[in-house]
């Protein structure tokens, strides 16, 4: 709770900032340069892009002169599960972006109530070429490569459960409680059409992202996944779209399947972001927990900064 209420102090703060900024002739060296929706979203690691999936923006609203930065807060509340996430991100000269994210879910019902994972995940993203925007007259995206350290804390328990003896991943065949994600995103805009497409190549080791550890029985080492994004901008300040994220099956008792997003994304304001999305992320631990439902429900995220 401690770290939550620095962070929602950190959104209120950076929103605050930002609005200061561009009524105090850019203070801080901020000129919010970069158009509206530009800016990305925080995903569910942190990163800039959708929801669910990174892209090629550059965090923050900061120019190719400049800098940004940002704090969200995300709620997502599945069938069985309630996840939420909380972060602090900042973009330098919209060529670097680096962030850091806190996940914790929880087991609301089926055998595993009671139980909540915790994990934090550091990114790091580096522009590389193109522009999404501006280059219209090219067919080149914009083309950006990141990484993602993910360090899972283990399973805790809130409530007396069935199974008290569970408190790490690797007890359910997982190899490791720590691994990085790298992914390479190429993100176009196409302003004659409005509509945005994202492609997305990651190689990874996560069971779930990350929250039921790394590499498993069935697989230990990283597997290569494509993820995509296809939005239409309805007004330079609204877009709607969806996402698709394929994961590996590490793991004989989790049989895991694509994760997807339906979304609104709205940026009233350049210091102010919001995110509604319905959230699909297919069954989680089905053999262990036999609810072999998929786990979906709404996604909410807000996120403030300049």
């Amino acid at each position: 709770m401690r770290r939550m209420s620095i962070v929602t102090t950190a959104v209120v703060a950076l929103g605050w900032m930002g609005t200061r900024c561009a009524l105090a002739d850019n203070l801080l060296g901020a000129d919010e340069g970069k158009l509206h929706l530009t800016a990305g979203f925080s995903d569910l690691e942190g990163a800039g892009g959708g929801g669910l999936v990174p892209m090629a923006f550059i965090t923050g609203y900061g120019s190719n002169l400049s800098w940004g930065a940002n704090a969200h807060f995300t709620n997502i509340q599945l069938r069985d599960l309630h996840l939420y996430t909380y972060g602090v991100s900042a973009g330098a000269w919209d060529r670097f972006e680096l962030s850091y994210t806190h996940q914790q879910l929880e087991f609301t019902s089926t055998a595993l109530d009671g139980l909540g994972v915790n994990q934090d995940v550091v990114g790091l993203k580096i522009k590389l070429l193109g522009d999404a925007i501006y280059g219209q007259d090219s067919w080149v995206p914009q083309v950006a490569v990141g990484a993602q350290y993910k360090h899972n804390d283990g399973i805790k328990h809130a409530d007396a459960v069935g199974l008290p003896g569970l408190i790490n991943p690797q007890q359910l065949g997982a190899q490791a409680e720590h691994a990085t994600d790298i992914y390479l995103a190429l993100t176009k805009v196409f302003l004659g059409e409005s509509v945005l497409v994202n492609a997305v190549v990651r190689e990874t080791k996560a069971n779930q992202f990350g929250l039921l550890g790394f590499g498993g029985d069935r697989h230990r080492g990283y597997s290569t996944k494509p993820e995509a994004t296809i939005a239409y901008l309805l007004t330079r300040k609204l877009a709607v779209g969806g996402e698709i994220r394929t994961g590996p099956h590490n793991l004989s008792v989790d049989d895991q399947t694509n994760a997807w997003t339906i979304f609104v994304g709205w940026t009233p304001t350049r210091n102010l972001s919001l995110v509604a999305a319905y959230l699909n992320i297919g069954s989680v631990l089905a053999p262990v927990t036999t609810v072999t439902r998929h786990q979906a429900g709404p996604y909410l995220s807000v996120q403030a900064g300049f």
